[in-house]
């Protein structure tokens, strides 16, 4: 079993496949829980974005935005549908 990266780089939007996990969403699992966590905290997405996403969103203000936001939406989706394909088939194996 690999082991799931602990602070992996984002590319610039997160998958948006709704019926499928991906080996990026295997890959940014702790990604999304940090999301997720610091959204819960009432953190602002642009602390959010340079230290979850690596993005600055002082020089990069519309690609952090598009980032956090995007990955913000595949975290939420995570726990509202993506773990029961968890459940249900694993996590797809990375290529």
């Amino acid at each position: 079993m690999q082991k799931i990266p602990l602070d992996p780089d984002v590319a610039d939007t997160a998958p948006s496949d709704p019926a499928a996990l991906t080996p990026y969403d295997h890959e940014h699992a702790v990604t999304y829980l940090r999301l997720l966590d610091a959204s819960a905290a009432a953190a602002d997405w642009r602390e959010i974005a340079r230290i979850v996403l690596h993005i600055d969103a002082a020089r990069e203000p519309s690609r952090a935005r598009t980032a956090y936001e995007s990955h913000l939406a595949r975290a939420k989706w995570m726990t509202e549908h993506g773990y029961r394909l968890l459940l249900r088939y694993g996590w797809p194996v990375p290529d």
